[in-house]
């Protein structure tokens, strides 16, 4: 954050983010935004973390845990805002991943029709719970 960028108070950055106040001081509690905070102890957001909040929203949309998107954040030089060439190269980065969770979701699709009438869900027989 630099001390001449423009600084904007936790409620215009939850109006402009979509997320609630309490949302965004969760992120800061976790590392992945960081705040200015006044002699009185408001929080202030520079406006360049809100293109951190939409890269966080849009990797969680895509199914990324927050310890995945921590990961992501702290690997920027100077653990600066992603650029759009940031988001092409993690994304990339993260495309086995998703395939992988894309292909468990379609084999537990693919699973639960043998369940309906079976409703045991054992863990010794249930392909669910033990696919092997």
């Amino acid at each position: 954050m630099s001390a001449s960028e423009p600084m904007i108070s936790i409620g215009a950055a939850a109006r402009r983010s979509g997320l609630a106040a309490s949302a965004l001081r969760f992120y800061e509690a976790e590392g992945l935004i960081r705040t200015t905070r006044s002699a009185g102890g408001r929080r202030y957001f520079s406006r360049s973390e809100l293109r951190r909040i939409a890269f966080i929203r849009a990797a969680q949309a895509a199914g990324l845990s927050l310890a995945e998107i921590k990961a992501a954040l702290a690997a920027l030089p100077d653990n600066r805002t992603p650029t759009k060439q940031d988001w092409a190269r993690l994304s990339r980065g993260w495309r086995d991943l998703l395939d992988e969770r894309i292909g468990a979701m379609a084999r537990l699709r693919d699973s639960l029709s043998s369940c309906i009438g079976c409703g045991c869900l054992s863990q010794k027989v249930c392909r669910i719970y033990n696919p092997d």
